[in-house]
C-alpha cells in the first residue's frame, strides 16, 4: 500500500476513535451526574449497565487508539502492510477495510480461534 495512503487512512481511523473517546468520556460524565439525582432500585440496576456497557466501549476505544499508535509506528518504521507475525504481506484490500490490521486474515483467524 502507497504510504501516503496508509497515513490518511490511519489518520482518519484516529480522528475517528479520539471523536469516539470523547463522545465517551461526555456521555459517562454526563450519566453520572444523572445517576445522582435518581432514586430507586429499577434506575440504579439501569443505570449500572449502562455504566458497564460504557466502561466496555471506552476500553475497547482505547484498545483501538493504542493500535493506532502502533500503525503510526509501523508506517514510520516502514514495516506497515507486514505482518507483525510472519512478515508477510498484508493484502491493501484489508488494510482498506482495517487499516490498523496487525496481520492477515489467516493469522488473525488462528489468533482469534484459538483465544476464543
Amino acid at each position: 500500500m502507497d504510504l501516503d495512503r496508509a497515513r490518511r487512512l490511519v489518520a482518519r481511523e484516529r480522528e475517528s476513535l479520539e471523536a469516539t473517546l470523547r463522545n465517551l468520556t461526555d456521555d459517562l460524565e454526563s450519566e453520572g451526574a444523572v445517576a445522582e439525582q435518581q432514586t430507586g432500585e429499577r434506575d440504579a440496576g439501569n443505570q449500572v449497565v449502562i455504566e458497564m456497557t460504557d466502561a466496555a466501549l471506552l476500553a475497547d476505544t482505547r484498545d483501538r487508539l493504542a493500535a493506532v499508535a502502533r500503525a503510526e509506528a509501523r508506517i514510520e518504521d516502514g514495516t506497515y502492510g507486514r505482518s507483525i507475525e510472519s512478515g508477510d504481506p498484508i493484502p491493501d484490500d484489508r488494510l482498506e477495510a482495517d487499516p490498523l490490521a496487525e496481520r492477515t486474515v489467516e493469522e488473525q483467524s488462528r489468533l482469534d480461534g484459538a483465544a476464543g
